[in-house]
């Protein structure tokens, strides 16, 4: 299990969020192209984020349905 992995998608996801809200599936996927290039740019792989993930379109996916963009209710 690599916790390095699952840092690294938590701050990607946190930097990344509001660019993603309003996605629809293809942005997502080319999205998670991004975040595994970046990943690779600095030494972690994808089956490190997977290890503990499972599916990282979920993941994402899952960050984007539960995204609070901070407005009142």
């Amino acid at each position: 299990m690599s916790t390095r992995g699952i840092n690294f998608l938590d701050q990607w996801i946190a930097r990344n969020l509001s660019g993603l809200a309003s996605s629809d599936v293809i942005s997502v996927a080319e999205a998670i192209q991004r975040l595994f290039a970046e990943a690779k740019a600095i030494g972690i792989s994808s089956t490190e984020i997977e290890e503990e993930t499972g599916s990282v379109y979920e993941t994402v996916f899952d960050a984007i349905v539960h995204h609070d963009d901070g407005f009142p209710e």
